[in-house]
């Protein structure tokens, strides 16, 4: 039988005890609680000691666990699968860490990430609109079939870095309007020919309203041209994932 160890999920602002319910990870119905250290709170739960298996499964059991506690605090999102062997490694943790655990807690009071993806909707208007925009793309195409592989290539090349040139052309407008409402915005990676951003924005609470309603803004004005879609709140993690060594 594996040795029981500690879950942490996140670190929040809190000098009592917290019970949470039994929604820690991995199916166990273990409780979720907190152990303070001169008011600061890892939230744990019982676990065993072995790794999980990085799936869809096992990390939304790590972030709804993280999306509960942020209903009532400040979250600093811990790695994924962080185990503890036992609460005094806990303890020693949070004292050893504790000037910075409190300097995030001031950059992140209040805050919340709101997700967004931007993909265009039409993808053949898109590549046309490169292809008549560039002559030397429009030369290429207009003789493909009489190429020989390498000029083909080439042709492919330029097609996808006009490609990435107008995704960074017309990513920037969007981006632009959401610099106004953000603390700060990280852009994760793109996927796929459709995708231009895949954006993290970091807000303060009061201004979810105000995010919606110029995300809404914007789906309204590039109807015809994009898809956006977005999620939100949820914990910043992509602006705190704290690391255990």
């Amino acid at each position: 039988m594996s040795h029981i160890g500690k879950y942490i999920y996140c670190i929040i602002e809190e000098k009592y005890d917290r019970n949470f319910g039994t929604i820690g990870i991995g199916n166990r119905k273990d409780l979720v609680t907190t152990l303070c250290y001169n008011g600061i709170s890892a939230v744990i739960s019982d676990t065993p000691m072995s790794k999980y298996v990085i799936n869809k499964a096992n990390l939304t059991a790590h972030e709804m666990v993280i999306e509960h506690v942020m209903k009532d605090y400040t979250v600093l999102p811990v790695r994924f699968c962080t185990i503890a062997s036992n609460l005094e490694e806990i303890r020693s943790l949070i004292r050893r860490r504790y000037p910075e655990f409190k300097g995030l807690f001031r950059d992140m009071d209040n805050k919340v990430e709101m997700g967004l993806k931007v993909v265009w909707k039409d993808m053949d208007a898109i590549f046309g609109e490169i292809s008549a925009s560039s002559k030397i793309i429009k030369k290429i195409k207009s003789n493909i079939s009489g190429l020989d592989r390498d000029i083909k290539i080439k042709a492919g090349k330029q097609v996808q870095k006009a490609l990435a040139e107008k995704k960074q052309d017309e990513g920037q407008i969007i981006t632009r309007k959401l610099n106004r409402i953000s603390v700060d915005i990280k852009e994760n990676k793109i996927m796929g020919d459709s995708m231009l951003l895949n954006l993290a924005c970091l807000i303060d609470r009061t201004h979810e309203k105000e995010f919606d309603n110029t995300i809404n803004d914007l789906a309204a004005e590039y109807e015809n041209r994009f898809f956006l879609k977005y999620v939100g709140p949820i914990p910043p993690f992509n602006f705190v994932n704290i690391e255990v060594t």
